[in-house]
């Protein structure tokens, strides 16, 4: 009995040290703690923020179209013409042989107010034979050409299209942004409340079967003396059992919870495995005044997918611009300017080149040119749509703002509500602590049955548990209505800088 006893003691004491080993960190965390690391780490959010510098790429992109463009390009070409006898003449035509070289080069491009450029310049010569004597030549010309929009592509092109659309993008994934970073901070302070009530309600459970332990136990003693009926041990064994299940669903449901939390915390769910999270708060009902016309006003004036509504209805406006302005005819007044060269020469390129520099040959242009599209029904379909996006934009914009009013409105309604049914669980909850007292005396003294105490026992765990899930769901409604009127980021303490 001895070696067994040793053996039993050593097995214990392994046991106790491999739970130990697996034992998980305890991480004591307040809500300030946990908003911070989501705020760091939270997966959904380190993907939203890499929205503001797409557009901001998109927008840098859009000024491409200012761009010039040069082109450069070098050739050289050779042509025989063969000869032959010219009966006419009676007489034999030489054959006549032509090489050229050539350079050319132009920079085009436009600028914000419609104005098209390019800038030209080529070089070439020209040297063979003919008619059995050599010959030798070279000419250029450097110039520019311009075209300025007088109407179609005047107040606005594609290209200021593109870059005002970019611009209002980049606003409007700020705003997506921040609407994620409150939303994320939102379902983190939820979670948070959620995981405080899966603690408190698996401490309600094990105090649940602590009393049906307790029960049992006492039952069993009355038995033994014949103070006490069998059937009464049995109920209180089969309540205890009851318990002890809901025990075992609270410790799951809690687990679950406690996952959900440290997904929401981390970018490497993995190193959070080994992590028990504690929050350091308790759940409470902290009385607080509600101003609907207040939180309206909030809501309606800073709600981030409420500006980018606006912002949409701004985007449609400056698309129905450009959709107007196409519309018009095509106005251009169109001009060149330049010098040119040639001659004949026996130093290649350089004489043409000395012409060009001296100005000795110059030309210019200069006129108007009008398109004019006899129907113009592609133009004018595109146009009508456009009106008929934005009134759509507009009308959506109106069903924002009531959904926004509806839902702060709602909000308010809970948290009240709430509040109230705080108190009255709570009051509920000590009236079942009082009660059970009273009954389990009662048994004592022989007034009172195994039945009722462990009706009150069931009353009481019911009573503390609607207490904390009260409780919780006032805490999440308070939540959820700075999430509606946009105020959480000043609730929490919430810095946000957006780059």
């Amino acid at each position: 009995m001895t070696l067994l006893r040793i053996l039993m003691v050593l097995a214990g004491a392994v046991a106790m040290a491999q739970a130990e080993t697996n034992a998980p960190e305890i991480r004591r965390m307040s809500l300030d703690d946990c908003v911070q690391s989501a705020l760091e780490k939270n997966l959904d959010l380190r993907i939203a923020r890499l929205t503001v510098p797409q557009a901001l790429a998109d927008l840098q992109g859009a000024y491409g179209g200012y761009d010039p463009t040069f082109k450069a390009s070098g050739e050289h070409d050779f042509n025989l013409s063969g000869g032959g006898y010219n009966s006419t003449i009676s007489a034999v035509t030489p054959a006549t042989s032509t090489d050229q070289n050539s350079l050319n080069s132009s920079l085009g491009g436009s600028t914000p107010w419609g104005l098209t450029y390019t800038l030209q310049g080529n070089v070439s010569e020209q040297y063979g034979t003919a008619s059995s004597s050599p010959f030798d030549s070279s000419r250029g010309s450097a110039s520019i050409t311009m075209s300025q929009h007088l109407l179609k592509d005047f107040w606005i092109d594609s290209t200021r299209l593109t870059i005002k659309v970019s611009k209002n993008r980049v606003k409007y994934s700020e705003l997506g942004l921040k609407q994620t970073i409150m939303a994320t901070a939102t379902t983190v302070e939820q979670a948070y409340y959620d995981l405080i009530a899966a603690r408190e309600n698996v401490l309600v459970q094990e105090k649940a079967v602590e009393l049906a332990q307790q029960l049992v136990a006492e039952n069993k003693k009355r038995v033994e003396v014949g103070a006490l009926a069998p059937l009464d041990e049995r109920q209180a064994e089969a309540q205890a059992a009851a318990s002890q299940a809901d025990l075992i669903a609270a410790r799951t449901s809690l687990a679950t919870q406690e996952n959900t939390f440290k997904h929401l915390l981390s970018d490497d769910y993995v190193a959070w495995t080994k992590v028990g999270v504690q929050p350091t708060a308790s759940l409470a009902a902290p009385i607080q005044m509600f101003d609907r016309h207040l939180s309206w006003s909030k809501g309606l004036g800073q709600r981030p997918d409420l500006l980018q509504a606006r912002l949409d209805i701004e985007k449609q406006g400056v698309t129905l611009k450009y959709n107007y302005n196409q519309l018009f005819p095509q106005l251009d007044l169109v001009g060149s300017y330049g010098h040119g060269a040639g001659g004949s020469t026996t130093t290649e390129f350089s004489d043409a080149l000395f012409q060009i520099q001296d100005g000795s040959r110059p030309f210019y242009s200069y006129g108007a040119q009008l398109i004019f599209p006899l129907a113009n029904v592609s133009a004018r379909a595109t146009f009508k749509k456009s009106k008929l996006e934005l009134e759509g934009l507009k009308l959506t914009l109106k069903n924002l703002e009531q959904k926004i009013m509806l839902s702060i409105d709602n909000d308010i309604r809970l948290a009240q509500s709430g509040y109230e049914r705080a108190a009255a669980t709570k009051a509920a909850s000590e009236y079942s602590a009082d009660a059970l007292d009273a009954e389990q005396k009662k048994l004592e003294s022989g007034k009172s049955t195994t039945f009722e105490v462990l009706r009150l026992q069931r009353d009481l765990t019911a009573s503390r548990g609607a207490e904390i899930q009260a409780l919780a769901t006032y805490n999440k409604a308070l939540s959820q209505l700075s999430l509606d009127e946009a105020s959480t980021l000043e609730r929490l303490a919430i810095k946000v800088e957006i780059k």
